[in-house]
Parts: structure tokens; C-alpha cells; sequence
């Protein structure tokens, strides 16, 4: 940058209303996008986001405007913000601004770094053939199979499984596809993003993982941002690296209210129901950047918080707008103690059809689902009158479903220190060679918790 350029990157605060900085510049203003220092010591950082006129600009901050005042001045960085990518990453906590937070040394100055904007990938570089992404978790690959380089979404409360359920997928990425998880956190609380390092590195899933969080107390300009700071570095494993990449989000509505809350500080009008008015786009840059190409794949596990239920509610439309996959986890289920407590009837995939996972296995999921189904429409009979009320056929049926909900648990690597049992990684045919021999009732001559916690069929024998 030659000095005049320089020096018409210069301006000073005109104003500051909570996370949103006006700066007048006296010569060309600063593009959109470009990250901003203001203060005495360059201690504010804020990003362009609109040109108020032709000497004005408007920025959301990035780091707390606590004692910025009129008057000082603003030094355009030259560029957007950018984060560190490269395989220093791996196994470390970052923040933002892609400074370590684990209490580790810093990385290398060496280390390169790219802006966080990155366009999504055209479509001549993508993968048009449908690729199921194999995860080793029975009742997700029989029934709500994810797609490689597409959008999942995990719905569930606190005390589910969730947590479990991601460190799983992280440690069979790792073991079937030899590549790399990044786990982006949303608006997490600092008690949340402790817990879940401590987590990953007792279940020794650690050394194979990037975490980077945008926590719950930091401005909401952070929090909207995260998330593309977590691609660009997913982007570097696929693109570069030509390796597979985890990418798990947590949690996806955060992220829609930061650009909520960033929409009004900029003082754009409310869209439905309090929304900003460039929701759908919001939510389009961050999701279409997912995809798989030839060189390798980022394909995301989100977990998503449906307002009040409400799945009319404009974040959770626009949401499921890019969701493949959705996987539901059940609290009934969890306290049944069916891990992982998958719900198979709430959850589903766009993926299950027999063009894309073959005649045969969708023949055994959509059987499994409607044997679920029936039982569960019995249950209530059940309860009331008990098994003697039945028919004949409908106490098959149950035996049947009793037996499928139990082979479809298994132990976890993630949990082994807990457990005292195996972990298990199934592939797919061994999954569906069980499923269509219970149907066909060869294990009724053995009891239900023989198929309990168990891998494939051959181990019934063992117990």
C-alpha cells in the first residue's frame, strides 16, 4: 500500500450506538467487508457494512466499544477480517479472530491466514453424484442416512445425548474417512465450550478436531461471524488438503439471532415476526458454501432450535430450506435407555430413496419404520389392557418392533471409559442383514436383551 493510499484510509469516529460505529473518512471510503480499527491503540474492531453517503461508513463491532468516543481515529486494516488455515490448526481451540483460547503456545507466524468471505463454489466444481456419508451409527444409516457435502440437522434438548452423539461422529470421520472434524460454536456459554473440550479430549477425539466458538457473552457482530471463519478453515482441509471434513455447528438459531440483533443495531426495518429483512440471504451465504467437490467434502451436522416449536417460524423455514437430513433425539427414548436416542419416526432423510441407497436397503428402512410405527399406535393399548387384548398378528408386530428398537442401540467408542463396553463402528450391510432377519422373526426364539447394546447379530450368540 504506497502512502496515499494510506492516507485516505484514515477517519475518525463520528459515532457509536452499542455494537454499530459510524466513521467519516475525508478521502475514498473503505470497502464493504473491510475490517476497522479504532481507538488510541487500534483497541475497537469493527467491519464495514454500509455506505452511509459519499464520506460515511457504518460498521458492526467485533470487539466491545466500551470507552470508543467521537474524534478517534479510524484505520482501515486493508483487508477483511482473516483467519488462520492450515494443519497447526488441528487439535486447538480458537476464538474470531483465530487466537488460540486453549492456553497453548500461538501458532507460527508463518501459519497463512484468508478472509473469512469466501464465494460459495460455482456450480461446474461441484459434485453432482449423490454420496451417502456413512457415519457407523446403525439407526442413522438405516433410516436418516446423511449426505456427503450436504446439510443435517440435529434437534434436541439438554441431557439427550447430543454431545455423545458428536463426539461419536467425530471419532468414525476420523477412523472411516481419515479426515477432519471442526466444531464451530454459536453463541455457546463459556461452561459449554469447557465442557465440551475437556469431553473431546477425555473420549481422545482431540487430536483430530478444530474447535472455534463465538461465545454468548461477546458482541453479536462475533456471533454472526463465526461461522463463516469456520468454513473458510473447513475450506482449506477440503480444497488444499483434498480431506473430508466434519463440520458440526451448535447451534444454528444463534446464529440467525445475531444477524437479528445486528440487523437492528444497523437500523434496518424488522421483517415477520422481528426477523431481518435479509434472512433467507443470511442464512444462504453461510449454508451454500457446504458442499463437496472433486478434491474432498465439508459436510455439516447443525444442531437447530425450533422457536416455541413453531416449525412455521421464518429461521426454521429458511433453515430446513438446506437440510438434507433432519435426526431427531428423544427424551422418552434416552430415559428408555435406547442410546442414541434417535426418534425413527420423527427423523428422515431427502436421501432415502432407492435411486440413492438401493432397492434393498430402502425395502428394509421402509419396513422397519412401519413396524416402529404400528407399536407405537399400540402402546397406548398396551398400556391400558395389556398384551392379551391383541390379535395374534399385532403381538408378532410388537415382539418384532421390541427387538429392532433394541438392535438399533449400540456402544459408543466416545463412552467406552464410562460403559465398560466396546465401542462399535457398523458398516451398512451388516445393519441391514439384521434388520431383515428380525423381520423375519428369526430371533424370536431368543430374549429382547440379547439384541441389547450389541454390534452386529453374530455377537446374540456370545450373550
Amino acid at each position: 500500500m504506497n502512502p496515499k493510499d494510506n492516507a485516505l484510509s484514515l477517519g475518525h469516529v463520528i459515532g457509536v450506538q452499542g455494537g454499530v460505529v459510524d466513521a467519516a473518512f475525508t478521502g475514498g471510503l473503505p470497502p464493504l467487508q473491510h475490517l476497522l480499527r479504532a481507538g488510541d491503540r487500534g483497541e475497537v474492531l469493527f467491519e464495514v457494512t454500509a455506505h452511509l453517503d459519499e464520506s460515511t461508513v457504518r460498521g458492526i463491532a467485533l470487539t466491545p466499544t466500551w470507552g470508543l468516543a467521537r474524534g478517534e481515529k479510524v484505520e482501515d486494516t486493508g483487508g477483511p477480517l482473516r483467519v488462520p488455515v492450515g494443519p497447526q490448526l488441528i487439535g486447538r481451540a480458537f476464538d474470531l479472530f483465530g487466537e488460540p483460547i486453549d492456553n497453548k503456545p500461538p501458532l507460527p507466524t508463518e501459519v497463512p491466514r484468508r478472509s473469512i468471505h469466501q464465494p460459495p463454489k460455482p456450480l461446474h466444481e461441484r459434485m453432482t453424484q449423490t454420496e451417502i456419508f456413512h457415519t457407523g451409527i446403525k439407526i442413522i444409516d438405516l433410516l436418516s442416512p446423511l449426505e456427503k457435502g450436504g446439510n443435517t440437522g440435529l434437534f434436541g434438548g439438554a441431557g439427550v445425548g447430543k454431545t455423545v452423539l458428536i463426539t461419536e461422529l467425530i471419532h468414525n470421520v476420523v477412523g472411516r474417512y481419515k479426515g477432519v472434524s471442526l466444531f464451530c460454536g454459536i453463541g455457546e456459554r463459556c461452561r459449554e465450550a469447557e465442557e465440551l473440550y475437556r469431553e473431546l479430549d477425555q473420549a481422545g477425539v482431540l487430536k483430530d478436531t478444530v474447535m472455534i466458538f463465538g461465545q454468548m457473552h461477546e458482541p453479536p457482530g462475533v456471533r454472526f461471524r463465526v461461522g463463516h471463519a469456520a468454513l473458510t478453515m473447513a475450506e482449506y482441509f477440503r480444497d488444499d488438503a483434498h480431506q473430508d471434513v466434519l463440520l458440526l455447528i451448535d447451534n444454528i438459531f444463534r446464529f440467525v439471532q445475531s444477524g437479528a440483533e445486528v440487523s437492528g443495531l444497523m437500523g434496518e426495518l424488522p421483517s415477520r415476526v422481528g426477523y431481518q429483512p435479509s434472512l433467507g440471504t443470511d442464512i444462504a451465504q453461510l449454508e451454500e458454501r457446504i458442499c463437496n467437490t472433486q478434491s474432498g467434502s465439508v459436510t455439516s451436522v447443525q444442531a437447530v432450535y425450533v422457536p416455541a416449536d413453531d416449525f412455521t417460524d421464518p429461521s426454521a423455514v429458511h433453515t430446513f430450506a438446506h437440510l438434507s437430513t433432519s435426526i431427531v433425539l428423544s427424551r422418552k427414548r434416552a430415559s428408555e435407555g435406547l442410546y442414541p436416542a434417535v426418534d425413527p419416526l420423527q427423523s428422515g432423510s431427502k436421501m432415502l430413496t432407492a435411486t440413492v441407497v438401493g432397492q434393498r436397503h430402502y425395502q428394509i428402512a421402509q419396513e422397519v419404520r412401519r413396524t416402529l410405527a404400528i407399536y407405537e399406535d399400540l402402546k397406548d393399548i398396551i398400556a391400558m389392557l395389556g398384551m392379551v387384548e391383541l390379535s395374534r398378528e399385532e403381538r408378532q408386530m410388537v415382539f418384532r418392533a421390541r427387538r429392532l428398537e433394541r438392535f438399533l442401540t449400540q456402544p459408543f467408542a466416545t463412552t467406552e471409559a464410562f460403559t465398560g463396553q466396546k465401542g462399535r463402528a457398523i458398516e451398512l450391510n451388516d445393519t441391514l442383514d439384521g434388520c431383515e432377519r428380525i423381520l423375519s422373526d428369526e430371533f424370536n426364539d431368543r430374549p429382547e436383551q440379547a439384541l441389547y447394546m450389541i454390534g452386529t447379530l453374530a455377537e446374540v450368540k456370545n450373550t
